[in-house]
């Protein structure tokens, strides 16, 4: 998408955006710029954020980088600021970070459960309270990257579906504490193809493929479609949901 070519849904506004430096959170940070929002790409990967903001500016669109780790409610502090320094405002709120280390539940040590649960659930925590402040003053949007794990159970995954699961939960007490100031949705994507697949056999991919009602994998733009459709102000009435964008993965009975 040309930046020419794209809707003006967010132009004025300011979006902070976090693991963006690749995959879902890259595609995000690029559909928001094209569609006139100043990004603001963190990653705990400061390269990898740098490149995303470098590119999206090489293309017309307004962007800064930073690091951050989502862990820390200091750096989150400062991020904000960031965002508050560069624009006066913050307006949408991408929550992407995450991690999934497979293990059933009584093979998983406790450093690998809250190692996930912290970067899967606590960050959102962190998060949010750092930016309410701003995003009530814009009356702007939180939309967070949860997971098809938390509405259907796979093998192995427990601590990864316990913290996607929180999410749900979360984003439904969010937009009940803060309603008609601060709407909060997620979106829960399915199988996407990200560096993390990278190394998966193309057999395990087509078999993958073939259990989705639309017969192929997601690509990181699908989900920054949705993203940005509940950023945005056409999703304004829009509050409190969790947005399966899986390809019919959790409603298909194919084993």
């Amino acid at each position: 998408m040309t930046l020419a070519a794209a809707p003006a849904r967010f132009a004025g506004r300011t979006a902070l955006l976090t693991a963006a430096g690749s995959g879902i959170g890259a595609a995000t940070a690029r559909r928001l710029a094209a569609e006139g929002a100043s990004v603001l790409v963190t990653d705990v990967d400061a390269q990898s954020a740098h490149r995303v903001a470098e590119e999206i500016r090489a293309g017309g669109g307004r962007a800064r980088d930073r690091h951050l780790d989502v862990t820390s409610s200091a750096e989150w502090a400062a991020a904000v600021a960031e965002a508050e320094s560069w624009t006066g405002h913050l307006d949408v709120l991408h929550l992407n970070a995450g991690r999934n280390l497979p293990a059933a539940a009584h093979e998983l040590g406790d450093a690998d459960w809250h190692d996930q649960l912290r970067l899967g659930l606590d960050s959102v925590f962190y998060g949010v309270r750092a930016a309410v402040p701003l995003l009530r003053t814009a009356r702007g949007a939180v939309v967070i990257t949860s997971s098809v794990h938390a509405a259907v159970g796979f093998k192995g995954y427990p601590a990864y579906a316990a913290a996607k699961g929180g999410i749900d939960a979360l984003v439904r007490q969010l937009a009940v504490e803060y309603g008609g100031q601060i709407r909060f949705n997620a979106v829960l994507p399915g199988a996407v193809v990200t560096a993390l697949w990278a190394d998966t056999p193309a057999e395990y991919k087509a078999q993958t493929a073939a259990r989705t009602p639309v017969g192929r994998l997601g690509l990181p733009e699908d989900i920054a479609a949705a993203v940005a459709f509940l950023a945005s102000e056409d999703a304004s009435f829009v509050t409190g949901q969790n947005l399966l964008v899986d390809g019919g993965r959790s409603i298909s009975s194919q084993e």
